[in-house]
């Protein structure tokens, strides 16, 4: 399995035998200026999205366009992006499951918001969601943009991930020390990924509250287009 990140909530993971794109932003992404985007769009086959926000949503049709991928989202999210041009793949639910060759990919709840701006004004695009991805004899809980949340502890019961893809950067999602803290109160990861942060001033820039938090678990701050191997 391999992990790449694009800044900020972007993810390339490759499992099984899929490439899944989550929240891809190339088009100002302050962390992927300069970067060879290219790259980390290749061979693309699932396009995840989790909620509405420009920094998860603005680049959606184009990289559909580009690579073919189809896209799957909530609902409302998913046919407001099927009527943009993006590739049709599933507007599902909370407690949905897919299953794209040896993958799957079940829809959970988050705790944030969801919109995008149309003429102007924001429209709301559904609720906020996260993924749990199973391949590989892995289980990866890709949080989302979220907050703490007592859905956690069904999520880790029920799930068992033993990686946790987390937004951990403060201000728009939980900070390092709640991401340390849900992670060490709802799961048992064996490794933890920290997202959403360092992309802008207001987020935190360095990890090592989280790390701080779980020892004994690999913390690992993802670096832009660095795969990191699992």
């Amino acid at each position: 399995m391999k992990i790449v990140w694009m800044g900020h909530g972007s993810f390339r993971i490759e499992i099984g035998d899929q490439v899944l794109l989550i929240d891809p932003w190339i088009n100002g992404n302050p962390m992927m200026e300069g970067q060879d985007s290219a790259q980390v769009l290749d061979g693309a086959t699932q396009i995840l999205v989790t909620h509405g926000h420009f920094d998860h949503t603005q680049d959606i049709v184009e990289v559909s366009k580009k690579t073919g991928a189809p896209v799957s989202a909530m609902f409302e999210l998913a046919q407001y992006l099927f009527g943009q041009g993006a590739t049709e793949g599933n507007a599902f639910n909370k407690g949905g499951m897919l299953q794209f060759g040896e993958v799957e990919v079940h829809m959970v709840p988050a705790s944030h918001s969801s919109s995008i701006a149309v003429d102007g004004r924001g429209v709301y695009m559904g609720a906020e969601i996260g993924y749990v991805i199973r391949g590989e004899g892995k289980t990866i809980y890709f949080s989302g943009d979220t907050t703490v949340m007592a859905d956690m502890s069904w999520i880790g019961e029920f799930y068992k991930p033993d990686i946790g893809i987390l937004s951990a950067g403060g201000y728009y999602t939980m900070d390092m020390a709640l991401a340390g803290f849900a992670a060490k109160k709802y799961f048992d990861f064996k490794t933890v990924i920290p997202c959403h942060y360092r992309t802008f001033p207001a987020l935190e820039q360095s990890a090592d509250k989280l790390t701080a938090a779980l020892p004994g678990v690999d913390v690992i701050e993802p670096q832009v287009l660095q795969a990191i191997e699992l």
